[in-house]
């Protein structure tokens, strides 16, 4: 086997949940049946052993997200609006994209592990973005909306995203730039660009830290955000900011399940 396979797909995986599927293979199609997925697509450059191996990453993964949330299947199919895409429909300059004219999380076949969590999140914060704010365009982020508006539409669980907003741009006091924030901005300056600060990745990458932190672990999901050369540069929250936003988030996210369990 190659040395870029060994990178890729056929690189061990560390994860410490429960078994979720018992040994046995489960396909895309499964996937897309149990979660509610819009669609799954897989690339035409990927072996079955490749895809074999894809499908059950994916559904560990998911299912750990499922349980890190404490949500159904319809909060991480995001009400059957996402689709998901493996070596197929990403995006040439990074090995994990979300689209928003498709609403498709890809991941690429070699590149793409331990970025599920960060792409989720974008699309979670895309699909949020109308339930969060009134007067909305097709490609606002609910995260970009916050620092522009600030008046979510009343509900007391719309709050409770709002305050994960707030802990990851603001101070504890509200009025100041975070750490984060500022740490960001810095990186960008470094790079000479607009990117690391930009309020979607810097949710993504907060939501992605709260992921790892937790105590299910799964590297296919949520990985490199506290040992990473990025990590290094501070383009994480550091651990006092991880603490607050990762207990809003817990909040915001285990509020969402039990309100929609009532639902059902």
């Amino acid at each position: 086997m190659n040395k870029a396979l060994k990178r890729g797909i056929h690189r061990g995986f560390y994860r410490n949940g429960p078994s979720h599927r018992d040994g046995a293979d489960v396909t895309f199609g499964d996937i897309v049946k149990i979660f509610g997925f819009k669609s799954a697509t897989v690339g035409n450059w990927v072996t079955h052993e490749e895809q074999q191996l894809a499908a059950n990453l994916f559904f560990d993964a998911l299912c750990d997200l499922m349980m890190i949330l404490e949500v159904d299947e319809q909060v991480i199919s995001l009400k059957g609006s996402l689709s998901i895409a493996f070596g197929s429909g990403g995006n040439k300059y990074s090995s994990a994209h979300y689209s928003l004219t498709t609403r498709t999380l890809a991941l690429a076949k070699n590149a793409g592990a331990g970025s599920l969590a960060h792409e989720y999140f974008h699309a979670f914060d895309h699909f949020i973005a109308s339930r969060l704010f009134e007067n909305t365009k097709r490609n606002d982020f609910a995260s970009s909306l916050w620092l522009e508006k600030n008046n979510p539409i009343d509900h007391p669980i719309n709050y409770l995203l709002s305050d994960c907003f707030q802990s990851i741009f603001l101070t504890p006091n509200g009025e100041d730039p975070s750490k984060f924030f500022k740490d960001s901005l810095k990186a960008d300056k470094a790079y000479k660009q607009m990117y690391y600060a930009l309020p979607e990745e810097m949710a993504a990458r907060a939501f992605e830290a709260y992921i790892q932190d937790h105590p299910y672990k799964n590297s296919f999901l949520a990985k490199g955000t506290k040992q990473s050369e990025e990590a290094k540069m501070g383009i994480y929250p550091s651990s006092v900011e991880r603490q607050n936003i990762g207990k809003c988030f817990s909040k915001y996210f285990r509020t969402l399940g039990l309100a929609l369990e009532q639902q059902a």
